[in-house]
Order: structure tokens, then sequence, then C-alpha cells
């Protein structure tokens, strides 16, 4: 086992990292920019170190300072949470260089699986469905046309090296497809420094599957079972739950084995998410795999018992996987999540930085908060907009929502906008308490309330 992990990231996930080495006797580094000295994860580690100014691209995202880090404070491996440096092969490969091992797949694993078309490809062969699509990058408007023409309207455009919704765009015709695709480029240049795009048959009103992956050095792959990710905006993840309220015991295996197939075929190591679109008929297709921890995999682990975080150090270290066996992993009760972001509901979901003023965590039985803000901690305009996640787990999913209602009431944070409220009216929404929503029930279904501003 490690004696010492730097932990390339900040906020929750930060915490949660470290949190984590402390109950397996490893010490701690955090880095930190400038304006985070003093959040709670740079106090809680054993050791900090600043690595520059606000700006992500000078601290959380400069290698040279991170890996400088990391060999002045001597460790032995860095977990690079999730996002910022999560999923770059480079990093990965620079610290493999520098003798300390990257928490997280190979370079090549995440390299292969970063480019979407590549995976697509990879995908395909193994005779696991895939959204009818390009296998290529868009050249120029006419072939995107030409393609779209041959799949029929709608259609999507998304990043080949995207994720979180950013570089995607729907287009229901040929003017929005032309006016839409230099759009999508250039958010894709801007966000991952990469303008390529390709262009997959839009599926509607599809609910948004992925199943928890964990495979070892030693040959042992398993999946966690499924999380529902279906409530979203922008393409962006709004609330997760897990298990599935649509996915039965049949088609979890069904999904699981395709998960562990691709991953056993890609050589695959450490934590992973393969993610599916299931559509109105039950048939699945996948759309990506995330090779890091997932921001949501708090559900995963109330349903099942497993510390994810702690199953990617051991392996990392060389350790088996604490449960091997598929049919010994354990499926209990419900679990979901909210997440609490500064973004204003009523403004398009506009950021809202600023200071927190009054901070009071929801508590009591089967709640668990993962958030790094407290009162007087100042939410930065430079990062991510998210606060936190509220977690709760019940028998079954109409007790898990139950307690969520209950510690949304109690979960108080002025003077700044957050998402609590609209987690509020989706939770005693009808549609979504019969688990009949899809990925654009918010548009469809909360747009309106959105704009009128009727819930307070």
């Amino acid at each position: 086992m490690f004696s010492k992990i730097l932990v390339a990231n900040r906020g929750e996930i930060a915490l949660r990292v470290i949190r984590a080495c402390k109950e397996m006797g490893v010490r701690t580094v955090a880095i930190y920019s400038e304006p985070d000295e003093n959040s709670p994860h740079v106090h809680l580690a054993d050791e900090s170190v600043c690595v520059g100014p606000a700006p992500s691209s000078q601290s959380y995202l400069n290698i040279p300072s991170i890996i400088s880090a990391a060999e002045i404070t001597d460790v032995d491996a860095i977990h690079p949470g999730y996002g910022f440096l999560a999923e770059n092969a480079h990093f990965a490969e620079i610290c493999e260089s520098c003798q300390i091992k990257f928490i997280g797949p190979s370079a090549q694993s995440i390299r292969g699986m970063g480019d979407k078309m590549a995976a697509r490809e990879t995908v395909r062969k193994l005779g696991i469905p895939i959204v009818p699509g390009t296998q290529e990058a868009i050249k120029d408007k006419d072939d995107a046309l030409k393609v779209a023409k041959k799949i029929k309207y709608p259609v999507i455009i998304k990043a080949a090296a995207g994720g979180g919704g950013r570089g995607m765009r729907v287009c229901h015709n040929e003017v929005r497809l032309v006016s839409a695709l230099m759009t999508a480029q250039h958010e894709a240049e801007q966000a991952f420094g990469n303008s390529a795009v390709y262009i997959e048959k839009y599926i509607e009103k599809p609910k948004h599957i992925e199943i928890q992956l964990l495979a070892d050095t030693h040959g042992n792959t398993t999946y966690l079972y499924e999380r529902d990710c279906t409530i979203q905006r922008r393409h962006q993840k709004l609330i997760e739950e897990a298990p599935s309220p649509v996915v039965d015991w049949k088609l979890r295996k069904k999904m699981g084995e395709a998960a562990v197939k691709l991953a056993r075929a890609v050589n695959y190591v450490n934590a992973g998410t393969i993610e599916f679109l299931l559509d109105e008929d039950g048939k699945f297709y996948f759309i990506e795999m995330n090779t890091r921890v997932q921001v949501e995999h708090g559900v995963t682990e109330l349903i099942t018992g497993i510390d994810i975080v702690k199953e990617q150090i051991r392996i990392a270290a060389g350790e088996r996987l604490s449960i091997r066996k598929q049919d010994k992993i354990p499926l209990r009760g419900h679990a979901m999540e909210c997440r609490i972001n500064a973004e204003d509901p009523f403004n398009d979901f506009s950021p809202s930085p600023g200071k927190i003023e009054k901070f009071n965590l929801p508590g009591g039985p089967g709640v668990r908060v993962d958030s790094h803000a407290y009162a007087g901690y100042k939410v930065l305009p430079y990062y991510d907009s998210m606060i936190g996640k509220l977690m709760t787990f019940g028998r079954n999913r109409g007790e898990a929502i139950s307690v969520m209602q209950r510690a949304l009431e109690e979960f108080i944070i002025e003077p700044i906008k957050t998402t609590i409220p609209i987690h509020k009216e989706i939770m005693k929404n009808p549609i979504f308490r019969r688990g009949q929503m899809y990925t654009d029930f918010i548009q469809r279904t909360m747009g309106e309330w959105t704009q009128k501003g009727e819930i307070k």
C-alpha cells in the first residue's frame, strides 16, 4: 500500500479522497490555487502545496507545478479525482515516467476511450449496440448534411473528445445543423483543445443509464450495477439514482455483461463507467466510457456497500478487488443524489458565485452529504459551480424520495442562488415519482416553471 498520495483536485472530491486515505492509514498531500488556500481539503490533508493562481490553467491543470509538488513532498501516487486532469492521458504518462503511480487507468485506456469515435468503433467490433452515426470526424457542412440525410433527423452533434455536455447540439433540420456545426466545433476547441465533432442519430425520449465498473490487475472485472442519470439540463446531470426504476434483473445483467466485455477488450484497469442510452423499447446503445471515478459514485456505494475510492487506491497498489465474484456483490435498497449547484434555476441555470452566509446541512437517517462548503465560504467563479452532493438512502425508491424531500427542506444555503428549489419541485413531480422521465424532462416538464419562477 502507498505511504503518501497527492490529491490533484479541489472541492468535495478532494475531501472524499483524503478521507478515504485517512481511513486506510495513508498520508495525503493537497494542492490548491491561491484563492483556495482556506478550502477544507487543504486543512484536512497532512501536507499542502500551492500550485498557482486562480485560473485552473495555471493551477489545477498546471502539470509541471503538480508534478513538482508531488516530487518535493515525495509521494508514491497521485489521485486525480474527476474533472481537471482525471482523463488526461498525457498527465498519466508523465506520472508514470516520474515513477509516481497514477490512480486510474493506463494512458492507453484513457486515450482509447477518450476518443469517442475510436471508442465507438471498438464497441461496434465487439457487437455491442451503438447509436447510428459517423465513424469519422465531420469535415464540413456538406459532409454533415449528407450524414444527417442518411440517418434522418433529429441528429446530435458531439465533440470527439467531449464530455459534460460541451460541444453538443441537437438539430431537427438542415438550417439548425449548419448553424450548430460551427458553434459545436468552436466550443469543443475551447473546452478540449480539439475541434473534431461527429454526428449521431438523436434518440428521442431516452433514459441515460450507466454501469459502474471495477477492474484490477489480476484479471478480475465486475460491475456494480447501474445508475439512472436521466434527469439532466443541457446534457449535464442534475439527479442520479441507483438502481434505475426501469431496469429489471434481465436487462441489468445484459448491460453489465456488455460493459465488462468492453472493459476486458481494452485491458481496462481501475474504476470506470460505461454510459448507455435506453430507448422506449428497452434497447440500449453505447454512448461513451468515462475513465475515472464519477461525481455520482456515492449512490452506488450506498446500494452495494463498496467504497469505490478505496477500491481505486487498492487496485493502483496492485491489490485484488475486495469482491471478485459478480454474484456476491450486494444490491440493497435505493439511493438518490441531487447535485447542489450554485446556479439560478430561474435564470437558465446561470452561475451564482458569491459568499455563503447561512449554511445548514441536513442530517438524520438515510442522509449523506459530500460538500466542501460552509458558512463564510466563497463560491469562486473560476471553477465548477457544484457546492455539494445530497444523497439519500431508503429501503425502496419511494422511501429514498421521501428522505430526499425532507433533507432538501433542511438544506439551507443563503444568499446565493442554488438548485435546491428545482430539486424540491422535481421530487414531487408525478412523472418523476413514477420513474417515467426522459433526458428532456427539465425542458419539457420544468421549462415553464423555471421561467415563471413560481416556486420559492
